[in-house]
Parts: C-alpha cells; structure tokens; sequence
C-alpha cells in the first residue's frame, strides 16, 4: 500500500473575513511534492479555511490513489483533536466539514498528527498564495521562490539527528513564515508535480502529538499570547464597591479615559497585538475600542470574558456588604464553590466558564498575539489556572486597573505567565 503525507493549512484575514487555504501531498520517504490545492473560499473563519483545506488535501491524495494510506499532518491542534474523535464537534460549521473529510477515505486509512506552524509552511504558504492570487481575481499558481525555501528546508530536516541540521531548522522556524494572515484572497486549483520540489520540513519524521514537558529541545510553534488588559477606572473604583456583570454597568470615569489612551499608546509602541477581544461590558468595550483606534483593529465581544455577577452585593463596599451580609460574606471567603447573596456568581462557576473562553480563543487564536480586554476576576482566573495554584490564590493577587498582565498558551497544553499587573505605562 502506498503511503501519502498530507499536509493543509488555512487562514481568515479578520476570523471571520477573507479567507483561503492550501494543502500538500507529499511522498514520506523522499519528500517529493506529488500535488499542491489552494482556494480563496470568500469570508469565513480560520477554522472553517482549515477544514476545507484538509477536504482538499485528502482529495487530493485520493485522486493519486484511492487505496493509500494517509498521514495527516496539521498545526490545527482543533481539527487535528476532532477529527481523531478525542474532541466534540459542537460547532455547526464544523460539523459538515468534517464529515465531508471522514468519507473521503476509510478511517482505517487516515491518521491524524499536530505538527507546529513552523513546520506546516508549505500548505501555509499556499493559503497565502491563494489568499493574494483571489484578491487581484486571478488564478492561484505557484511561487517558486518560497517553493526553493520549502525545499532546503525539507532537504536540512531529513538529515535525523544531525546537529546542523538542527540548526537550520532553528534558524527556519525563527526566520519563516508566520501563518495564513496579512493580506486578502485566492482562487481554486490543484497542481500535479513529477518532480520533487517544494518538501515540508521534517516529511521523513514523526512529530510527536504530546511534546514533553521540561527544558527539552521540542519545537512546539508560536504559542497563543494573552495579553490581559483591566479595563481603566470607573466612578465605583475608587470607592471600592463591588462592580461586576449583574450592576449598573458603569462607563470609564476621566482618569480612566486617561488610563486607557495611556496603555493605548504603549501597545501601540510595542505593536505586538493582532487581535483585540473584549468583555462586553461597557468599561472594558470603551477601553478596547480607545486601545483599537490606535492599533487600527477592530473589536470583537466575548460574552465569557465578563465579570462575575455579584449579586445582591453589586455597587456595596466591602464594609456594607459585611454589615448586611455577614455569614454569606464569610462564606465566601472560605469558598470558590459560595455565591454571593441574591444569585450572584461562584468563583468556582465563573473559573468553569473563563476556562471554557480560554479554550475557545486558543483554538481561534493559535500562535497569534491577542489582547483580550476584560476584568479583575477573569484575569486572575486565567493566571491562577496557568500556575495550577488553588482559588484561594485570587485573594493574593494585586490587579490594578488599566493593568497589563499576559500568558502564552503552547500546542502541548502548557502555559506560561510571562507578566502580571504591569502599569508601567501609568507613570
């Protein structure tokens, strides 16, 4: 039985917005590109440009020989779980994508690898190219400078266990490309090649799907950054009340319209940030939107960013609050599992849904740098979930407003706390 690689990749300039994908057959032992497809699909999301390049990726190899055996290699950690059956297909988008992908071949045939962005170029460099060819409406062809480039990578990753070559793979992955973005557009086609060209890097090799913890030399890609913004002050900030999703829902007061044209101008500087998504409550809308008006990005809502729901508490300080409600305040102290009095929210339930939000944003935002704008609660929920520190570690933790903190997230589930309650760009 003949063995295929299939590599794909896709990109959305806006997730959603203009969209394409691109995917490769390779030949395992020599690294030969036996066939390249590329599309620009119009406005749709990363996940859903992803999906389609695998449909065509697999057809692809199918039209070569329907009876292969196929090795799937993706840096969609998302597509790569779900089509292995370890995670759920929830999203209706989704679902008949996959199921187009799961007829092309027999399961028995198919096998599923997460590989890092670094060495998925190939396919990645297709979806742009066919992302660039769709906006001048013109047909996708190849590129053969950046297929040379594929090509002594390939060359240097099959020399296993070679220093130099690991070398030159390091010095690839920090000087290549950095996924399907930047840019519209693309138009369909497929390429049939008899001559060995354009190989990922590493086609003769296993990735491994669980990269080991520790110090070790694994390459795991560029990691999902959040950079987490408090959003700037309110009228309640400096009476300490109690100010969460179930109150008055408060705007910026002058000194945090200051605060966030402040911290505005520092992402700008350091102009990282590619992407902004907010709470949508109205404090940290009107922090995110002065932040994007400087970084000319738009704004996008997420409900699961919002703040915790106090309750009966929303708008009392601290000391009314104790006096009104005394054991329940207690007992919330003593317990992330306690809800404020008058339906108010746990700590333990809003750690449920923060938790959930995080994975969502990770799975739409791999290897991209993101500022999610939001509150005190959700940022020390996602800190305190990143040190695997317990909840009683929310009290322990300084978050001022208009404060920057960020954690990176990496393809084998790790994460990292690379800053907490930053206001340098306050004084």
């Amino acid at each position: 039985m003949r063995e295929f690689v299939v590599e794909a990749d896709g990109g959305s300039r806006g997730n959603p917005g203009p969209a394409g994908y691109g995917a490769v057959v390779l030949d395992p032992k020599t690294g030969e590109t036996l066939a390249e497809t590329a599309e620009y699909i119009g406005v749709a999301t990363n996940n859903v440009a992803e999906y389609k390049g695998l449909v065509a990726g697999l057809k692809a190899a199918k039209a070569l020989d329907p009876d292969a055996s196929i090795r799937v290699r993706m840096d969609s950690k998302l597509v790569v779980e779900q089509m292995s059956g370890r995670w759920k297909i929830k999203h209706p988008d989704m679902k008949p994508l996959a199921a187009e992908a799961a007829r092309v071949f027999p399961a028995s045939q198919v096998t599923y690898e997460w590989i890092p962005r670094e060495r998925n170029k190939h396919a990645d460099r297709l979806a742009n190219e066919a992302m660039d060819a769709g906006k001048k409406g013109k047909q996708w062809e190849p590129s053969r400078s950046t297929a040379e480039l594929d090509a002594r990578d390939a060359q240097a990753a099959r020399v296993v266990g070679d220093a130099t070559a690991g070398a030159a793979r390091a010095r690839a992955a920090l000087s290549g490309a950095t996924g399907a973005a930047e840019g519209e557009s693309g138009v369909a086609a497929v390429t049939v090649r008899s001559e060995p060209v354009a190989g990922a890097s590493g086609v003769g090799e296993a990735a491994p799907t669980a990269p080991p913890v520790g110090w070790g030399p694994a390459d795991l890609g560029a990691p999902a950054t959040f950079v987490l913004l408090r959003h700037g002050e309110t009228p309640l900030t400096p009476e300490k009340r109690f100010s969460g999703s179930g109150g008055s829902d408060p705007s910026l007061s002058p000194a945090g319209l200051r605060q966030a044209e402040a911290v505005a101008a520092a992402l700008a500087a350091r102009g990282t940030i590619q992407e902004i998504v907010s709470s949508p409550l109205k404090r940290c809308r009107e922090t995110a939107e002065t932040v994007a008006a400087r970084l000319s990005l738009d704004v996008r809502i997420e409900d699961g960013l919002r703040e915790t729901d106090f309750g009966a508490w929303e708008g009392l300080t601290f000391a009314e609050v104790r006096e009104r409600y005394g054991d329940d305040l207690t007992a919330w102290l003593a317990s992330a599992k306690f809800a404020p009095t008058g339906g108010g929210e746990s700590f333990a339930t809003v750690a449920r849904r923060v938790a959930a939000t995080r994975d969502k944003l990770i799975a739409r935002y791999e290897g991209r740098t993101v500022l999610l704008v939001t509150h005190v609660t959700p940022i020390k929920t996602l800190v305190r979930l990143a040190l695997g520190a317990p909840p009683e570690s929310l009290f322990r933790m300084e978050l001022a407003t208009a404060s920057v903190s960020a954690v990176a997230y990496y393809g084998d589930g790790n994460a990292s706390l690379r800053l907490l309650n930053d206001t340098s760009h306050l004084r």
